[in-house]
């Protein structure tokens, strides 16, 4: 089909081989071109919720850490250190 969208070329290697295995089994009425393109798009959705678990993840250690040295300076230890240079 004409498109003015850009073309690539896939070579079969065994993994290409092995995925569009899979996705002929979890499609089985999709032709070559659709499995292409679904194995894409779920490709793209399962590495996005990848980040956005680790992200989570990330921000959960924060959250846990957050003031945990809270107590291992005094109050006004910064504006006292600040005091001692000269500007």
């Amino acid at each position: 089909m004409p498109t003015t969208r850009p073309r690539f070329q896939v070579t079969e290697t065994p993994d290409v081989e092995r995925a569009l295995a899979v996705a002929a089994a979890a499609w089985p009425d999709a032709s070559r071109p659709e499995l292409v393109a679904r194995l894409f798009a779920k490709g793209a959705e399962a590495i996005e919720a990848g980040q956005a678990d680790e992200r989570g993840a990330r921000l959960r250690a924060v959250d846990l850490t957050a003031g945990a040295f809270d107590v291992a300076y005094e109050p006004g230890y910064l504006e006292a250190l600040r005091d001692e240079w000269p500007e």
